[in-house]
C-alpha cells in the first residue's frame, strides 16, 4: 500500500511575508521570468439538512506552494519578492470573495455540485485577475503601477 506524500503548503495569514527561501522549486531553465508564485484556494465542507434546508460547515483556505514556485537569484531582487508576494495576497482576496457567495447562497441536495460551481467561477476570476495584475505592472516592472497596486491590494485585505 503506498500514501501520497503531502504537498509542503504555507496558509496565508497576514503577518506572513514570502521570503525568498520559500521559493523551492527549481526555476525554468532559460526561461526570461524572474519568479512564478504557485497559490491558490482549497476548500473543505459538511452538510447537514434541517427542515429542507442545507446548511455548510465549510473552510477556504488559501496556500503557497513552495515546491511548485521558483525564482533565479542572479535577476531578482525585494521589488519582484514584493510582486510575488502580492500575488498570494490576491488569492487570499478571492478566498474572502468565495466565503461571501458560501454565506450568501442557499444550497439545494445538489451541494456538492452548486459548491465545485462556486469554486471553478472563483478560480476563473482569480487567474483573470492574476493576468491583469502582471499586465498592468508588466511582471513588477512598471513600479508606479507596482505601488499603486500595492496599496490596492492591502486596502482590500484590510475590509
Amino acid at each position: 500500500m503506498s500514501f501520497a506524500q503531502e504537498e509542503e503548503t504555507i496558509l496565508w495569514h497576514p503577518k506572513q511575508r514570502l521570503s525568498w527561501s520559500n521559493f523551492k522549486a527549481e526555476p525554468v531553465e532559460g526561461s526570461k521570468v524572474a519568479a512564478t508564485t504557485a497559490s491558490g484556494l482549497s476548500y473543505q465542507f459538511s452538510t447537514t439538512e434541517e427542515g429542507g434546508k442545507y446548511v455548510l460547515d465549510y473552510t477556504i483556505s488559501t496556500y503557497f506552494y513552495p515546491d511548485r514556485s521558483w525564482y533565479q537569484p542572479k535577476i531578482c531582487d525585494e521589488v519582484i519578492l514584493s510582486h510575488e508576494q502580492l500575488h498570494f495576497d490576491i488569492s487570499e482576496l478571492f478566498g474572502r470573495k468565495m466565503r461571501k457567495i458560501m454565506d450568501a447562497t442557499t444550497f439545494t441536495k445538489n451541494v456538492k455540485a452548486e459548491v465545485k460551481a462556486i469554486y471553478r467561477q472563483i478560480n476563473k476570476e482569480l487567474a483573470e485577475f492574476q493576468q491583469l495584475y502582471d499586465q498592468e505592472t508588466n511582471y513588477s516592472r512598471n513600479i508606479e503601477q507596482q505601488l499603486s497596486w500595492n496599496q490596492k491590494i492591502k486596502d482590500a485585505l484590510r475590509n
